[in-house]
């Protein structure tokens, strides 16, 4: 009798918690559907962008990026899901050390960007005016800008003459194009109550003065927005990378049962 208790016992051990492991299950398939998700994005881009022939000028192709990110997310979740739901404790130890390492990098670039903040300023500069540069070169580039000009509504790394540094919004006499000391319409402050958009409201800018510039741009450089934003922000950042960190953490001792 005892010896077949002993058997029902052993027939119904589990390495790990059944509530443990249905969360943990839950939250590696959302993770899962979600690289899927990331693959597909990367790979329409891929795609978009070979057959319009568009020019990339990012060291490596951020639909690449996007690819590989979600090759690895599918990866590690793939191990979490399987692990927890065929109880497979190589697979759990896979997910748990893959989870480790993610967030050591993490951490380890939070910290690198919190003592070295001077040299990824200038790094971000550098990004900015390859930006500005090739801004009619490269669809991505010239999205990436768009968007951080209208979500921080400045214009320019420095400030708006910086579009001199582009081919096209170059402010010299030289200059043949018609968008001569002009500015990227991201750069213009909406009017209210305008019906029709006049997205040539930054032609001629750059041989304004700052105050009069202002009238109808964003004359301030994304520079100081984006520094304003991060000390406006602290708490939200540190919550941020808290959150992010925490799941992962409570995942990685998860199978440790």
């Amino acid at each position: 009798m005892d010896r077949k208790r002993g058997l029902n016992r052993a027939k119904d051990f589990s390495f790990v918690n059944p509530w443990i492991r249905y969360f943990l299950f839950f939250f590696s398939f959302v993770f899962w559907v979600f690289s899927l998700l990331i693959v597909a994005v990367g790979v329409y881009a891929k795609i978009q962008k070979a057959t319009d022939a568009v020019r990339n000028t990012f060291l490596i192709d951020p639909a690449v990026i996007l690819i590989v990110v979600g090759v690895v997310m599918f990866f590690i979740t793939f191990c979490g899901c399987i692990g927890a739901l065929r109880q497979n404790i190589r697979l759990l130890k896979t997910f748990s050390l893959s989870l480790t390492l993610v967030f050591l990098t993490q951490l380890a670039i939070a910290v690198l960007g919190f003592f070295y903040s001077e040299q990824t300023r200038d790094a971000l500069g550098k990004f900015v005016k390859k930006a500005v540069v090739h801004y009619r070169d490269d669809l991505d580039l010239q999205n990436l800008m768009d968007h951080i000009q209208k979500e921080f509504q400045c214009c320019g790394w420095n400030n708006y003459t910086d579009w001199s540094w582009n081919l096209y919004f170059n402010c010299t006499h030289e200059n043949p194009s018609s968008e001569r000391c002009a500015v990227p319409y991201s750069c213009c402050a909406p009017v209210p109550g305008e019906t029709v958009i006049n997205t040539m409201c930054g032609f001629g800018v750059q041989t304004m003065s700052h105050l009069e510039a202002n009238k109808s741009i964003y004359a301030a450089g994304c520079m100081d927005k984006a520094a304003m934003w991060i000390e406006s922000h602290l708490l939200l950042v540190g919550a941020l990378a808290l959150g992010t960190a925490l799941p992962q953490e409570a995942q990685v001792d998860l199978p440790a049962r």
